[in-house]
């Protein structure tokens, strides 16, 4: 510990005039992961020539509240002891590749709350740092569904999935008509830190008639979907598919049985374009970008 906070005390008093005669880079300054999924990041030094293994320091800290060791290597001896209880079981120094000056950190089973601001520190003759950015994403991979007949040809339907960052819903009919003000959204956060986004639709004397719920995740630039169709007001009967995909990857066709539906065709067609979906602006101005299906 006391050889750490020395190395500390050598990078805030004399890191311009080390810096001057040792650098470390980092190729990459934003890293993204997904939940659950491992993540390496990494910073370069210079070796110039064979590495004096017992002479490097390697250390990596994540800048939350107070700072927290991720991983820490003096003088060639690992420091296990000093590692943070949020890292403890996943973490990995890639020990190969010091040899060639690369400090490759891999952190396994990414949690929500490993996103954040990291630094890279290397002493070796001299001394430099970088620092490295993190971002964690779950995608809104899987929808739940739910339709409740309330009586008098009323119908809920109800679209609920997990995620983060958070995600706007948007609802549409068979024929790409906006009615996401007609529906209720709302959110809850879990201990685990996702996203629970619950969005209902409340549709009066409709029947034979599709809906889809569009998780919008504009962070990460990804649509969820999930299709409602609403088959006989009588007995209650909902059928329903969901579908992932990254924009601007489009899915065209789906099977339904027999029946034949084609919902959002285009009245006009641009004269540069062969085809063309039912989307307006980017979300980001607040219009929908709609898609276009054909169902065979």
């Amino acid at each position: 510990m006391m050889e750490k906070l020395l190395l500390l005390h050598i990078f805030l008093v004399c890191w311009h005039s080390l810096n001057a005669l040792f650098t470390v880079e980092a190729p990459k300054s934003l890293y993204t992961a997904e939940l659950g999924s491992n993540v390496t990041m990494e910073c370069i030094f210079p070796v110039n020539g064979k590495l004096k293994f017992k002479d490097l320091s390697v250390i990596w800290e994540k800048k939350d509240e107070v700072r927290k060791d991720v991983y820490v290597l003096l003088k060639g001896k690992e420091d296990s002891g000093s590692q943070h209880s949020d890292f403890q079981g996943r973490i990995k120094m890639l020990k190969e590749n010091l040899d060639f000056g690369q400090s490759l950190l891999q952190i396994s089973n990414v949690k929500l709350k490993d996103a954040g601001l990291y630094y890279c520190l290397i002493e070796y003759g001299g001394a430099d740092y970088k620092t490295i950015s993190l971002k964690v994403q779950a995608p809104y991979r899987t929808i739940i569904q739910e339709v409740v007949s309330t009586g008098d040809k009323e119908w809920k339907l109800t679209c609920q999935s997990e995620g983060y960052p958070k995600a706007d819903v948007i609802w549409q009919n068979g024929g790409c008509q906006d009615l996401t003000d007609k529906a209720n959204t709302s959110y809850e956060t879990g201990s685990d830190q996702l996203y629970r986004v619950t969005s209902t639709l409340t549709i009066k004397n409709r029947t034979r008639e599709n809906f889809r719920c569009i998780f919008w995740n504009k962070e990460i630039q990804e649509n969820t979907s999930a299709d409602l169709y609403i088959l006989d007001s009588a007995d209650d009967v909902l059928w329903t598919e969901s579908r992932h995909f990254v924009w601007p990857i489009l899915i065209v066709s789906v099977l339904v049985g027999s029946v034949s539906i084609t919902i959002c065709i285009r009245k006009e067609l641009s004269k540069d374009k062969d085809a063309h979906d039912c989307r307006g602006t980017s979300f980001e101005d607040e219009e929908l970008k709609y898609i276009q299906i054909e169902k065979t």
